[in-house]
């Protein structure tokens, strides 16, 4: 196991295989976890096993794993505490409405940008699915430029360090230089022209909050952009 963020090495191996199943287009094998994890096969056994006792990983008849119900109960709970969600889902409506896109509800969690709530618009041209649930980093999303452009000197620079600004597509920024001028010039609002995955664009406005923790922002696709 290679970089442990916490002092108990069992639960940062528990959550890395967690981790694999929440990516995984479907039930994966315990070897490819095995291998992915860079846990012995023995240990990621045993570690399943255990996150099966719990109903947090299932096993399919064919002797893959996937992720178990219990999350689902786990997510709702955690949803139904944000009220945030409740306040936004009028405006986020009317807004899909006006503009027939479909708007996002968006956090910031450490380095990156997490979906909580969305609303379907219906004339859009391009569908840009994102679950809720889902997450970005910071410096590929409309959104996460804002969280950026709220943060200090220092803090962005400690981002660039710790992700290295990794390219999605041609139009991602990763030069702090120029994620600096942008995030000077973007206030409030920005706007994201396929950093991540292109043709798609979207629009970014930020949402005041009562302080840092509190901050929350709402975007919405942007390929009509003229």
């Amino acid at each position: 196991m290679k970089n442990s963020v916490s002092s108990i090495q069992v639960i940062d191996r528990a959550m890395a295989l967690v981790g694999l199943l929440s990516r995984a287009p479907g039930p994966v094998s315990l070897t490819r976890l095995a291998e992915q994890s860079g846990l012995h096969t023995a240990s990621a056994h045993r570690i399943l096993g255990a996150l099966m006792a719990h109903g947090l990983v299932e096993k399919t008849g064919a002797g893959e794993y996937d992720l178990g119900v219990r999350w689902l109960e786990v997510g709702n709970r955690l949803r139904a505490r944000l009220n945030i969600r409740q306040v936004a889902m009028p405006c986020m409506q009317q807004l899909a409405e006006l503009t027939g896109e479909t708007v996002n509800l968006i956090v910031r969690r450490g380095d990156e940008a997490v979906y909580v709530e969305r609303v379907s618009g219906g004339r859009a041209m391009i569908q840009v699915v994102q679950v809720v649930g889902a997450h970005a980093p910071l410096h590929v999303t409309a959104v996460g430029k804002i969280f950026l452009a709220e943060d200090s000197a220092s803090g962005v620079l400690g981002y660039a360090e710790r992700t290295g600004l990794p390219a999605y597509t041609c139009n991602t920024l990763t030069t702090l230089g120029a994620g600096t001028r942008r995030r000077r010039q973007a206030g409030r609002r920005s706007v994201d022209l396929g950093a991540r995955r292109p043709p798609q664009a979207g629009l970014g406005r930020g949402i005041a909050g009562r302080g840092t923790a509190d901050r929350r922002r709402a975007g919405l696709p942007g390929h009509r952009l003229k």
